[in-house]
């Protein structure tokens, strides 16, 4: 007697701290294929614990991860494109179940992501020189203004392109030193939380980048007003979300930026590698050193 094999489905848990936890709420959902309703895995759903426990990790990470060189920084984003290629079929995979768009389609957005890592990797060393300046002053003095990162970001993703605009808001907002806790797509996020496996293998520090699965009316109130998160990009496109951000972050007067774009197309095009974006998370110095005689 020949007995049919169960699939053993993969249980999606959260990306915080470079480690991998169940959410502490216990409670998950359920990801079902987009044409055909096929029970496809259980991911975690995020609650406010999680989301402090991430904001923690972050914080944490942050001095060590803004600290390196410009050019680790930018080896670590293109190891990243490298593992992310090797496991396009993969990620490619998770996005066509969810979405419904072909698998080409899919591929396509895969490949799209590895080559924008690698775009933001060459900025890493860059970004400094270009918007950095010397300033002309009436007196003795060599007067510096060059950017910094700001610190703590919250990130909220489109829902579409579910992987290629998560990858590019990440890059972005790491490549300067910040470390960032990212909300993936309501509607596609098992390939972000996959994305947590690659950047685990990766040489990425712990806790520079922190993925939580969930709703995004339910955490938005607390990372608005969580006072050790210092700036927030909403790329979500919902104005209900960016309104509460808005609201919710007046009591601490943390920055709070819409990197929306028009269309999922608009992802694919020269709006979404704007290195301008990059100043939205760092904050601008200046430093005085006296002349020589």
């Amino acid at each position: 007697m020949t007995r049919a094999r169960l699939k053993v489905l993969k249980t999606y848990k959260l990306y915080i701290g470079g480690k991998f936890p169940r959410t502490e709420s216990g409670r998950t959902m359920t990801a079902q294929h987009a044409t055909t309703g096929e029970h496809l895995a259980h991911y975690c759903h995020a609650s406010r614990k999680d989301l402090r426990d991430a904001v923690v990790a972050a914080r944490s990470a942050l001095a060590g991860w803004s600290g390196t060189t410009a050019y680790l920084k930018g080896q670590i984003l293109y190891r990243a494109a490298e593992i992310i290629e090797g496991r396009a079929d993969s990620f490619a995979g998770e996005i066509a179940d969810l979405t419904g768009q072909s698998l080409k389609a899919s591929k396509s957005e895969v490949e799209a992501a590895v080559d924008r890592l690698v775009y933001f990797a060459g900025w890493t060393d860059k970004y400094s020189q270009i918007f950095s300046s010397v300033n002309p002053v009436a007196s003795s003095h060599f007067n510096f203004t060059f950017p910094e990162p700001v610190g703590v970001i919250g990130l909220f993703a489109p829902d579409k392109p579910s992987f290629l605009a998560l990858v590019s808001l990440i890059a972005q907002i790491i490549l300067s030193g910040n470390t960032v806790v990212a909300l993936a797509s309501e509607t596609a996020p098992l390939p972000a939380a996959s994305l947590g496996e690659a950047l685990t293998t990766s040489d990425l520090p712990g806790g520079v980048v922190n993925l939580l699965t969930g709703h995004r009316a339910e955490l938005a109130p607390w990372l608005a007003g969580h006072m050790d998160v210092n700036a927030i990009i909403d790329a979500s496109g919902d104005a209900a979300t960016f309104a509460t951000l808005q609201a919710g972050s007046g009591e601490n007067l943390k920055r709070v930026h819409s990197h929306a774009l028009p269309t999922p197309a608009d992802w694919y095009t020269e709006l979404a590698r704007d290195p301008y974006r990059i100043l939205d998370t760092v904050e601008f110095k200046t430093a005085w050193h006296p002349m020589g005689v």
